[in-house]
């Protein structure tokens, strides 16, 4: 596993000289057909985090935010969203992250997560078996097992809110010690390490959790989609703990259909 987490945390410091380079800079700003935005710093990250990977492993494949799929069918695949946030990277502040993920087989087993101009620069990083660090201190969650002293995140709020699972989401907000919407990757670099204890999320897609949802295993805690499901391709959302709240939280979220409630494409 090390030398593929070696090369990827190479290929998100390649991302991090490009986005050192545009940011606060004058580029323009297109849109896709879902309206989310698209810079040239996007393009030229993914290209940058390509060209290292497909230098070392050259049988592998990808799926991209930006340039899409290539040799999607391969055992081992990179998954990889070279600006996680572009809104805030456009707007200019720093709540934005690189994220790549290594998936063999149907299994996520490396994940890198860097916010390079978040609080001084924060990088998440782990791989199946060898633990997670944040900064290359080893991490792990907490050791909270009560509702009474949760700390909750939620994220993307707005199809939960819309759908059933709502009211009893509520009543979970009443139940714990403290709610916050830190959000994109923070909530989970948090969660990994200990300072928060669960995230509730919805309206996300596979490259934005990929690479979180192993790090956050390999640092103790449990994550699925909000129906129960495991994380896998068409995921879009997500029920994470430290890995001693799941049951104590679960009859709160027992509402959540994933065919109904998800956001659809």
């Amino acid at each position: 596993m090390q030398p593929f987490l070696d090369k990827a945390v190479e290929a998100a410091r390649a991302a991090e000289a490009i986005i050192r380079r545009y940011y606060h800079g004058d580029f323009e700003v297109e849109h896709k057909a879902d309206a989310s935005p698209v810079t040239i710093a996007d393009i030229e990250c993914e290209r940058a985090i390509k060209a290292v990977l497909s230098e070392a492993f050259p049988a592998h494949g990808f799926q991209g935010e930006e340039l899409g799929r290539e040799q999607a069918d391969a055992d081992y695949v990179w998954l990889i969203d070279p600006i996680d946030g572009t809104k805030s990277f456009v707007r200019g502040y720093p709540f934005f992250s690189t994220q790549i993920a290594l998936r063999y087989r149907g299994e996520l087993i490396v994940g890198v997560s860097n916010a390079p101009l978040f609080n001084g620069g924060e990088m998440a990083c782990a791989a199946k078996g060898l633990g997670a660090t944040l900064n290359g201190e080893p991490i792990q969650t907490s050791n909270i097992d009560t509702l009474a002293k949760t700390s909750l995140s939620l994220g993307n709020i707005a199809s939960l809110a819309a759908s059933p699972a709502w009211a009893s989401v509520g009543e979970l907000i009443g139940a714990v010690h403290r709610i916050r919407g830190y959000g994109d990757f923070y909530h989970y670099h948090l969660l990994a390490s200990g300072r928060i204890d669960a995230i509730l999320e919805s309206d996300l897609n596979i490259l934005d959790i990929a690479a979180l949802t192993v790090i956050l295993r390999e640092a103790g805690g449990d994550i699925t989609e909000l129906g129960g499901d495991e994380i896998d391709l068409p995921t879009r959302s997500v029920f994470a703990t430290n890995g001693r709240l799941r049951d104590a939280i679960a009859p709160y979220v027992a509402n959540w259909d994933e065919a109904r409630d998800a956001p659809k494409d």
